[in-house]
């Protein structure tokens, strides 16, 4: 018998809640940074900002690895349609925005003409030529990118309380397993 599990494999848990404190510290690192005046703290601030997302972006490749392989624990069946296709679409925009959102900032770099240098070491590769024009654009569309990350975490974590405490069902202890009803 091939029984679905109750919830999220530990290593799908842990690799969920660290890009959450990843995603959780770089958006208000880059909001603080951005009107910084240019200084080697600012410069640093930039390097760290570019540190975590390179770490996100591996980070999510290996999650939707490892999401491939170990399918999600199900839904209640008492769930309407409606929100089952809501939170399929919500999960397959965070993950595209996951990877979306550091490769914005990566080829932003690059159109800006500043390489990006994984923890000061290892350095990537240029993905398009130095040009103001580009880089600019990819400024800003790294920065609305990054705001509807915002908003779709905002939902991604009130659906999610909104299971817990009003539908009283255990979608949130998928995640959370000690929360787990003993019913």
């Amino acid at each position: 018998m091939n029984a679905q599990p109750a919830a999220y494999t530990r290593t799908a848990i842990g690799l969920h809640w660290l890009i959450a404190l990843l995603i959780f510290s770089t958006f208000p690192l880059g909001l603080y940074m951005h009107d910084l005046p240019l200084s080697p703290h600012k410069l640093r601030l930039y390097s760290y900002h570019k540190w975590i997302g390179v770490g996100i972006f591996l980070l999510v490749v290996l999650r939707l690895s490892w999401r491939i392989a170990h399918r999600p624990p199900p839904l209640p069946g008492t769930m309407p349609g409606w929100e089952r296709l809501a939170a399929a679409s919500l999960h397959y925009l965070l993950y595209a925005l996951m990877f979306v959102i550091p490769l914005s900032g990566w080829l932003m770099s690059s159109a800006k003409g500043v390489q990006t240098v994984w923890f000061g070491v290892l350095p990537l590769p240029d993905l398009v030529a130095k040009n103001k024009e580009l880089g600019d654009l990819l400024q800003e569309v790294h920065g609305s990118l990054n705001f509807l990350m915002l908003g779709a975490v905002l939902a991604h974590i009130g659906a999610a309380l909104k299971h817990h405490f009003l539908d009283r069902d255990d979608i949130l202890a998928r995640m959370l397993p000690f929360l787990r009803s003993k019913t």
